[in-house]
């Protein structure tokens, strides 16, 4: 572990979101969630960019760039796999990518944002089946699957949101400000850009729930409810609700120790995140 992490964390209230939403911050910061360290695994990872939890097989999965340019096409790219006790259990369990981000799970296949491509891996295997290439693409980062299998993925690069049926992908928004995190929850469809969380409508337009959230918005995952974490890359964790109120969780950026796509146990309240160039992933216990 390093000196710097801690058990307890300060919370700070933060003022934010837009003219129609709340303008100041819920004061009784007693009431703000509170993250616990647990443990750090060791640094083989390599660039962590992205974590997800899988229930079923109860292991992370962990998207390596592997690179000082997290957008560069050169083959070192990976996904490993790390143990809910924070051991690493294959730093490399899948090569042959470029740049992994984002990553999302349907029916036994491994869904991985990798430039412009999506990478479909067999979790069984542990290969690569098929890249599925997403035309236009220029910088996808992104995933989140409903229950049917759609996938929706961000293009940073290009500022769009897409949304991808049966390995055809339809342009949901375009002309964004730096889209990042998505997530599908509960029938909505959620989507960070610039610094604020939004909400996408059925008609495809955006509504702002929080801003003010700086330092490369990044993950985004429901804790319950109402209640969503989202980590900012430079090393932020916030608390946000759909009422537009939010909390700054942790605040790593003078340490600058980065913070990118989290990922969460929601029966644990495990909270796992990839610190990128100290190719490490934290866990977290998020107290209520």
């Amino acid at each position: 572990m390093k000196p710097f992490l801690f058990l307890g964390v300060l919370f700070l209230a933060a003022c934010g979101g837009s003219s129609d939403k709340k303008t100041t911050e819920q004061a009784d910061s007693a009431k703000a969630p509170e993250l616990v360290l647990r443990w750090e695994s060791d640094s083989s990872l390599k660039v962590p960019e992205s974590v997800l939890f899988d229930k079923a097989a109860q292991v992370l999965y962990v998207s390596n760039i592997d690179g000082t340019n997290p957008w560069e096409a050169d083959g070192k790219g990976s996904v490993g796999k790390v143990g809910l006790d924070g051991k690493v259990i294959a730093a490399e369990w899948v090569s042959g990518l470029h740049a992994p981000k984002g990553m999302g799970m349907f029916n036994g296949k491994l869904y991985v944002a990798d430039l412009t491509n999506i990478a479909v891996i067999d979790i069984a295997s542990g290969k690569i089946e098929k890249t599925i290439p997403l035309e236009g693409a220029v910088g996808l980062n992104d995933i989140s699957i409903d229950s049917k299998g759609v996938i929706y993925v961000t293009d940073s690069k290009a500022k769009k949101l897409y949304r991808m049926e049966n390995e055809k992908a339809e342009l949901l928004a375009e002309n964004l400000t730096a889209p990042n995190g998505v997530l599908f929850h509960q029938d909505v469809l959620y989507l960070l850009d610039g610094t604020g969380m939004f909400k996408v409508n059925a008609d495809n337009s955006l509504t702002l729930i929080a801003d003010g959230m700086e330092g490369g918005i990044d993950g985004i995952e429901n804790i319950q409810g109402n209640d969503f974490i989202i980590s900012c890359w430079a090393g932020a964790l916030w608390h946000v609700n759909t009422d537009g109120t939010k909390h700054l969780l942790m605040d790593t950026r003078e340490e600058k120790r980065s913070t990118a796509d989290i990922g969460f146990d929601p029966e644990t309240k495990t909270v796992y995140v990839p610190t990128f160039f100290r190719n490490t992933v934290v866990a977290y216990e998020l107290k209520l």
